[in-house]
């Protein structure tokens, strides 16, 4: 990926002035602050996800006045991924904001510390450190629908055909951005490997590599494994999609994470990239009614600088349902409290009781587009589930049913990485109520 031109960022300045919505004062709105990042090395998997959340609140404020007749502030700080510029985005943001989204796991962990301190609710849909799903250890923080741990143990669920005795004696590679989202993975899939006798090979791509993988493919090829998995992120995925074809690696062999299945770096090899699978806890439903609605109120109303094709994207998409997340929030907080006008403290009642049935889903007109899940004291990421979409040479079809991992081998970590956390940032606050 090239260097943010002016055009760029002269196009994420002003996604940031449609934000904002003029009829309202702050103290008549409810903020939510997003730590973008539209530009830098990750700003293809950035662009889409930030759009989509930004156009579902927009669609709700023209749509509905808001959430019970309170506007939404969706404030975008972009930090180009970068750690020291998120904790700025955090110190100008957590007075005024009812939750905060980082995005990057570097800045989410140095996050962790502060929100509970300063009763801020941190709200990581799909990303951050697993072990945040953990309600008693990280009261303020949350992780739905699912984490990467049950990312890493659907991946494997699914390669193995459901039975994993049949992994014993074969090789996979971990292909994983050279950072703490790409380690995130590394404890469980060792864990699987240690259990059923396989052999788990990591092979890191630093930042500066993402585009020419050219040492890590020479190696995976040497290594002959049986199946990749791909824990890519950005540009790292498209280096990686090019060099599997350029080595004739099976792409039905080659299976990614659910921020390793952006639809424009798949167009650009079109057949040669078919058979490639993607774990996703969402799916796009292009006739989805809350789609329908985005495309009616902020996209034909020229709101938006989404083109009418991107509505269809899977992270345009993901970024439509991560933005429901925080408003179904907000409604459960506001009935629960009687209160339009809520706290962060009241906020966190919202995430820890989310209730997303098939019910809730068809009402909201999203039907189709992710799969059940709920959130409670203890269980801060509701473990839902995950399909795996297949490249089929112009677009990701669903290619499962709906998967879900394996609780009884994630459980043991969870319980030892957030006790391990609270020990080396202790004393560290407890939510005694809530056992696991």
């Amino acid at each position: 990926m090239t260097t943010p031109t002016f055009k760029h960022l002269l196009r994420a300045a002003l996604l940031l002035a449609l934000v904002q919505p003029a009829p309202a004062f702050a103290e008549d709105a409810l903020s939510i602050a997003n730590m973008s990042f539209r530009t830098g090395p990750f700003a293809a998997t950035g662009a889409p996800l930030m759009d989509g959340q930004r156009d579902y609140m927009l669609m709700l404020n023209e749509r509905d006045g808001g959430i019970n007749g309170i506007v939404l502030n969706f404030n975008e700080c972009e930090t180009a991924f970068s750690t020291e510029k998120g904790l700025e985005c955090y110190d100008r943001s957590k007075a005024t904001s009812l939750a905060i989204q980082p995005w990057s796991p570097g800045i989410a962990l140095e996050l962790l510390p502060k929100a509970s301190v300063d009763k801020v609710p941190v709200l990581a849909p799909g990303y951050g450190f697993s072990a945040m799903a953990d309600g008693q250890h990280f009261p303020w923080a949350f992780n739905p629908p699912v984490t990467y741990w049950d990312g890493a143990s659907m991946m494997l669920k699914s390669i193995a055909g459901d039975d994993l005795d049949s992994l014993r004696g074969k090789k996979i590679v971990l292909l994983h951005l050279d950072a703490p989202y790409g380690e995130e993975p590394i404890p469980l899939l060792q864990t699987y490997a240690d259990s059923f006798d396989f052999s788990l090979v990591p092979v890191p791509v630093g930042v500066k590599e993402m585009q020419n993988q050219s040492a890590q493919w020479a190696r995976i090829k040497s290594e002959r494994p049986d199946f990749v998995l791909l824990w890519g992120w950005g540009a790292m995925n498209a280096g990686a999609f090019a060099e599997a074809v350029n080595t004739e690696f099976p792409m039905d062999r080659l299976v990614g994470i659910w921020w390793s299945a952006q639809d424009d770096d798949l167009k650009l090899l079109g057949d040669a990239a078919k058979g490639y699978r993607a774990l996703s806890w969402n799916v796009p439903v292009s006739n989805a009614e809350a789609i329908q609605d985005v495309r009616k109120y902020v996209v034909d109303a020229g709101k938006s600088q989404t083109a009418v094709e991107a509505l269809d994207q899977l992270y345009y998409q993901r970024g439509v349902l991560i933005s429901m997340f925080t408003a179904e929030a907000i409604k459960a907080a506001q009935e629960h409290f009687d209160k339009r006008l809520i706290s962060g403290e009241q906020m966190r009642w919202g995430l820890e009781n989310l209730k997303i049935d098939d019910a809730r889903l068809a009402s909201l007109g999203m039907a189709g587009m992710i799969g059940p899940f709920t959130t409670s004291c203890a269980d801060h990421a509701g473990h839902g589930g995950a399909w795996m979409l297949e490249w089929d040479g112009a677009k990701f079809v669903k290619a499962s049913h709906l998967l879900t991992a394996d609780r009884e081998m994630i459980a043991p970590l969870v319980e030892l990485e957030a006790g391990k956390f609270a020990e080396a940032h202790a004393p560290w606050p407890l939510n005694e109520a809530c056992g696991n």
